[in-house]
C-alpha cells in the first residue's frame, strides 16, 4: 500500500456499496416487522419490500462497478487529492436565460390542470412547449448563437 492511499477497503466504491446494502437490510427488517404488525397490509408491505429490493439492487450494482474501477483512479480514496480534482466539465450554460422560467411555469400549469381541471392542460402544454423550444434553440439564435 502506498503512503497516499487510504488503508482499509481493497475495492473502490466499497463504502457506497456497504451503505446501500445496509439500507437493504434495514428495509428488510422493517418490512418483516410491518407485515407482522399490520397483518400483511398490501400497500405498505409492498412498499417496504420494493424499498429493500431497490437498495439491494443499487448495492449490487456498486459492488460490480467497484470491481472494475481501480482504486488508484478515484480522487476520493487518495489522501493527497486536491479539491480541484473532483471538478469536471458541468456543461455550457447561457449567462442569463428566461427560458427555464417559462418551462417551469408550463410544468406548474400542467400540475395545476391535474388538480383543478383538464381545460388548463391546453394552455399549459402550449406554454411548456414554447419554453422548451426556446431553451433548446437558445444557442442557435440571438446573442449566444454558435
Amino acid at each position: 500500500m502506498t503512503q497516499t492511499q487510504r488503508p482499509g477497503p481493497k475495492t473502490a466504491l466499497r463504502t457506497e456499496m456497504i451503505t446501500f446494502v445496509g439500507l437493504g437490510v434495514f428495509f428488510t427488517i422493517v418490512a418483516v416487522i410491518y407485515i407482522t404488525v399490520a397483518e400483511a397490509e398490501p400497500i405498505g408491505s409492498t412498499v417496504f419490500i420494493l424499498l429493500a429490493c431497490m437498495a439491494y439492487m443499487i448495492g449490487g450494482y456498486l459492488w460490480l462497478l467497484g470491481r472494475r474501477v481501480p482504486i488508484e483512479n478515484r480522487w476520493e480514496d487518495r489522501l493527497d487529492a486536491e479539491i480541484a480534482e473532483s471538478t469536471g466539465e458541468v456543461g455550457v450554460f447561457a449567462p442569463s436565460s428566461w427560458w427555464p422560467l417559462v418551462v417551469g411555469a408550463g410544468v406548474a400549469l400542467v400540475f395545476l390542470a391535474l388538480a383543478i381541471g383538464w381545460w388548463i392542460m391546453v394552455p399549459a402544454v402550449i406554454v411548456a412547449a414554447i419554453g422548451l423550444i426556446g431553451l433548446i434553440m437558445e444557442f442557435s439564435t440571438g446573442k449566444h448563437a454558435h
